[in-house]
């Protein structure tokens, strides 16, 4: 992780893996029904900007009178999104670099509207010079971007929507839900699998560009996975599945099931699993099923569940019924996953109900 010192320190990238922006749900009566979609598989980089820039921490400031953070000690918290600057937006890194620089000679109060969960509002900092220099800091670590790998899990090609990883994404050093600006992701090949084991979690390494061209953009950022549309449906040209039928909640059953993920390059593989437990709630659950890896080649590759394997769609008797989501850390092979039914629902899709069907034909 790069840092640059300027007037304050500067993250320029953090990268996400498994357990991005508030969680809500879309209304019942705006859900378009689906009978049928193409479960993923495909593994892909993940690309988010944040509204504004985050603050991920403090860098203290020498002064005669000792260390300290002006920005910390005029309130700021980790985990803040400063939105403005002296009245100035900020969109990115570059745009908040280029507006501190101007009072980096000055000791003037600076006046910054920070996000704070749903509250908004400005708080004033009085930068300090650090010892032996001159300039002024407000003594930050913050950044603007997130990237990282996961897995597509479904895509409906009758309204381009789709959706991936099964879970929110959070900062790796807040631990909180990234307030997405704006979002892409782009097509990623596997290198290698560090495999997991008891206490310490495997992951997926994955080869992927930042400047590689868009395959969809990011809308949104849930407890249920992160969701857009695509603009280019080229990861499914040479799928070998094809159009599933949708499973809902209440007709998933422990037993015999099978995932399709990425273990090596691009290429997508089944591989066996068992449904645990399935709880049939009637209300969106993050964690609705407990699963384990059973099949012996995907054990071998990667100990079972690992980081990047995230919303990997869930496939039983024939029909997609849901996503792995987090892997359990004493037991590498074994895991949750969330229910398809929760997913379509985040993606502005519901399962068509017998009578729709009827009406349809």
């Amino acid at each position: 992780m790069s840092r640059s010192r300027i007037t304050l320190k500067i993250i320029l990238l953090v990268s996400f893996v498994l357990p991005f922006t508030l969680t809500y749900h879309v209304a019942a009566e705006t859900l378009q029904p689906v009978e049928e979609i193409i479960p993923g598989g495909q593994s892909i980089g993940v690309k988010l900007h944040t509204s504004g820039v985050v603050v991920v921490g403090f860098s203290p400031v020498s002064t005669n009178e000792g260390k300290t953070s002006p920005a910390e000690e005029s309130g700021v918290e980790i985990g803040d999104i400063i939105l403005q600057l002296n009245q100035h937006k900020i969109n990115d890194m570059q745009s908040f670099t280029k507006l501190i620089q101007k009072y980096e000679t000055e000791q003037e109060p600076i006046e910054l509207l920070i996000k704070r969960q749903e509250h908004i509002f400005p708080l004033t900092v009085k930068p300090l010079a650090d010892e032996g220099e001159d300039v002024y800091k407000l003594g930050l670590f913050i950044r603007d971007a997130t990237a990282g790998i996961g897995t597509m899990t479904f895509y409906d090609p009758e309204s381009k929507r789709y959706g991936a990883l099964g879970h929110v994404i959070t900062d790796q050093q807040t631990k909180k839900p990234l307030d997405i600006y704006n979002g892409k992701i782009v097509p990623s090949k596997i290198t290698s699998i560090n495999k997991g084991e008891s206490g310490s979690p495997g992951e997926k390494r994955a080869r992927f560009s930042m400047d590689d061209t868009s395959l969809g953009t990011i809308q949104k950022n849930t407890d249920y996975g992160i969701f857009g549309k695509l603009e280019d449906d080229s990861l499914f040209v040479n799928d070998h599945v094809g159009l599933l039928p949708v499973a809902k909640a209440h007709e998933v059953k422990e037993g015999k099931a099978k995932i399709l993920t990425v273990v090596e390059d691009d290429t997508i593989e089944e591989f066996e699993i068992e449904i645990v437990s399935s709880v049939p709630s009637q209300n969106p659950e993050t964690k609705g099923m407990v699963i384990q890896i059973t099949d012996d080649d995907l054990l071998e590759a990667s100990g079972g569940i690992v980081q990047g394997m995230s919303g990997s769609p869930i496939i039983q008797d024939g029909k997609l019924i849901g996503a792995v989501t987090h892997v359990f850390l004493n037991d590498p092979t074994s895991g949750y996953g969330v229910h398809i039914e929760w997913m379509l629902n985040e993606a502005g899709l519901k399962i068509k109900e017998d009578e729709e069907m009827q009406d349809a034909s």
